[in-house]
């Protein structure tokens, strides 16, 4: 069975949580222990460590993750009423693949049960084997990664880290729809990587404008089914990362807010954390990010996929040659724009979707500038 890859926490875990108050984090979470597995039709989120690093050769300790759960179960729940569980560790395989393997079944398990899994590993790459899990629930797949690259290195790379993202794209069965990288440095990405991200209509958000503007990532995690943070997106005086020394990034408040909005997205069904250093200081951070990111699934608002489109403002901006029909929710006032005819070769369907947007695009529409976007997502509908 899938959860037979999962294996239960250390005893200094359960018995560091038993210390702790009523009311810290701790006490409200469900634990994998050696003696009782957690009953899955009552958990929400589940949070799964993955003891693999394998996929980066710069990774030279092996992962250890007591430090982020100690971290994490010390903190205090907000006001929330989702049932948590901690599933345990997946060990490394006998082969990198084998690690792989274990991952998709038993995220596409959880998934299946609705479920939210939150990855704590160890080397990014393993956001493959997270992409792989949707094979079995048949759907196309919006990925956005928090990081400083684009992790489109050559197919035959001696480190999985540095070209997961080009093996999503070339290996069947193809379900990637979009992919989305917030915060990337430009100093970091070969000139081809960038064409290449235009040339296959992804999004690219460099630091500079997402860190000047937070929101204007919000659109993109809305749109999101995987979230995938890589820690080393973040400069290292916020982190505590002085193993991979990291002078511009994120800072501290910026990655726990974005985490936030990846929880708040109705779509997002797993996240991720990864490339950390096993420092005191980071696991301090990552437990906030994974903290922020349950806070913001708190308060979903349930508007994806549309209920009733009597609850949105529809407003109609004609331009030379387009029609551009956006929608407003008058519960969380968040934007919409309609992408028509969107067919998909494999499934051989047409409909019309709604694309996540800001403000500012129906803002740019009305002063006859198409949403970048909307024109991205219009030109991968095209047969």
């Amino acid at each position: 069975m899938e959860f037979d890859f999962l294996h239960p926490l250390d005893y200094e875990i359960i018995q560091f949580v038993e210390s702790l108050t009523s009311q810290n984090l701790g006490s409200k979470v469900v634990m994998h222990s050696a003696t009782d597995f957690p009953d899955l039709d009552k958990i929400k989120i589940a949070i799964i460590g993955v003891l693999e690093n394998r996929g980066d050769s710069s990774l030279k300790e092996e992962v250890e993750l007591t430090a982020i759960r100690k971290e994490f179960y010390s903190l205090y729940p907000g006001n929330w009423n989702s049932s948590i569980a901690d599933l345990g560790d997946i060990k490394a395989g006998e082969e990198l693949s084998d690690t792989y393997f274990a991952i998709k079944s038993v995220v596409a398990s959880l998934i299946k049960k609705k479920i939210i899994p939150i990855i704590i590993g160890g080397s990014q790459d393993l956001t493959y084997a997270m992409y792989r899990a949707y094979d079995v629930l048949e759907q196309m797949v919006n990925l956005v990664s928090i990081d400083s690259k684009f992790d489109l290195g050559k197919e035959n790379s001696t480190d999985m880290v540095s070209s997961y993202l080009t093996r999503i794209i070339i290996e069947e069965p193809n379900n990637l729809f979009n992919y989305s990288v917030v915060g990337y440095q430009t100093y970091y990405n070969a000139q081809e990587e960038i064409d290449l991200m235009e040339k296959l209509f992804f999004d690219g958000y460099r630091l500079g404008e997402v860190s000047g503007n937070l929101s204007i990532s919000e659109p993109v995690f809305r749109d999101a089914d995987i979230v995938s943070v890589d820690l080393t997106s973040i400069q290292s005086s916020n982190s505590g990362n002085f193993t991979t020394f990291t002078p511009n990034g994120f800072n501290g408040k910026e990655i726990c807010s974005l985490s936030r909005y990846a929880g708040l997205s109705d779509k997002v069904s797993l996240f991720g954390v990864f490339n950390h250093n096993n420092s005191k200081q980071e696991s301090v951070l990552i437990a906030q990010i994974i903290w922020y990111f349950i806070e913001g699934y708190q308060y979903r608002s349930n508007e994806f996929p549309f209920s009733s489109k009597d609850n949105y403002f529809k407003y109609i901006v004609p331009l030379e040659n387009e029609e551009l029909v956006f929608y407003k929710s008058d519960k969380t006032e968040r934007w919409w724009i309609e992408v028509s005819q969107l067919m998909q070769s494999h499934t051989k369907t047409e409909k019309n979707t709604l694309l996540p947007c800001s403000y500012e695009d129906y803002l740019g529409a009305i002063n006859q500038e198409i949403p970048e976007r909307w024109w991205k997502t219009q030109r991968k509908n095209v047969i």
